[in-house]
């Protein structure tokens, strides 16, 4: 067997995201923060000095937040290994800021200031970046999967999670969410609490909007072989000829779905297409008059017929 047969679904997610450009130095700075808030750590040191160490499992994680706080901050953090008692004793990877270093990086967190002998005070504990735009918002999501996120291989089920060490970070996450109109959940678990998803659909989106095309991709495809077989399963115990055309136009329309939510994103669409979307693609061996029967409220088949309509003239204006 291959290494990359070996490798899990959020091993190849998170690659995929550490390989994507830097981007803007608004969008680097959105990334360094999430990732300050998920794995850094901070230390003080004599004479009003603090230090700022980042812990990682990843080592592609570690390599990509090097070049990062280089690139947008001009700082040179060193790094070293340690082994530690979890996972088998497995090595990770820590990367250090000291003295000036340390003081760039929490200045440009908003998270110190300098008093006027030069000593360093910190004036919160948690990073603080404004992220208006919606680049920023992506890259913070994008950091903060990098250092504390998951995602199940979607043969075996669908979910998505932070694990947030702090209520902050989830308060962030959360109203990020929010903002990028995507449905979540959250519950506390051994005192951390957790942002996750469920639905594929759902998953699909999110890893669109980090950046992760590919593993969308990937994710799309392994869903619509699940579903394609549960599908014939059904249909076998049905009229085999209207099955059939049920399950062509299903597909069809499925596939123009997912074209939409790949190039933009469902969460674009208005709030009645977004639900029918998003119904179809959790249920493609329904007909459409069942699809209205489970809208909210519910919608006659021919109201229906007019949402899909528009959701297919939608996949077909995209180049």
């Amino acid at each position: 067997m291959k290494s990359g047969e070996r490798q899990s679904f959020s091993a190849r997610v998170r690659e995929e995201l550490i390989r994507l450009p830097a981007g803007k130095s608004c969008c680097m700075l959105s990334e360094i923060s999430a990732l300050t808030q998920t794995s850094g750590h901070l230390a003080f040191r004599g004479g009003g000095w603090i230090s700022v160490s980042y812990r990682l499992e990843d080592a592609g994680t570690a390599r990509r937040l090097f070049l990062l706080l280089k690139k947008r901050l001009a700082v040179n953090p060193t790094l070293h290994f340690t082994q530690t008692p979890r996972l088998g004793g497995r090595r990770i990877c820590v990367l250090t800021l000291n003295g000036e270093d340390a003081r760039v990086l929490l200045d440009a967190l908003h998270m110190a200031e300098t008093d006027e002998n030069g000593q360093m005070h910190l004036k919160r504990t948690v990073p603080r970046h404004p992220m208006t735009r919606q680049c920023c918002r992506r890259a913070f999501l994008r950091g903060a999967f990098l250092g504390a996120g998951t995602v199940t291989n979607p043969e075996k089920g669908y979910h998505f999670e932070w694990k947030a060490e702090d209520g902050e970070l989830a308060r962030t996450l959360e109203k990020l969410l929010e903002k990028c109109g995507l449905p979540f959940h959250s519950y506390e678990r051994k005192g951390r609490q957790v942002v996750y998803f469920k639905g594929a659909q759902q998953i699909a989106d999110i890893l669109a909007l980090m950046g992760a095309g590919q593993s969308v991709l990937s994710l799309e495809n392994t869903r619509v072989r699940k579903q394609v077989r549960a599908a014939a399963a059904r249909a076998a115990n049905c009229d085999e000829h209207n099955s059939e055309k049920m399950i062509d136009a299903s597909l069809r329309q499925g596939e123009a779905i997912r074209k939409i939510s790949l190039k933009q994103g469902l969460f674009t669409l208005p709030p009645a297409l977004q639900e029918l979307a998003r119904l179809r693609l959790e249920n493609p061996d329904l007909s459409l008059k069942d699809l209205g029967d489970m809208m909210t409220p519910p919608v006659g088949k021919s109201g229906v017929n007019h949402r899909m309509r528009r959701l297919m003239e939608i996949a077909e204006g995209l180049k």
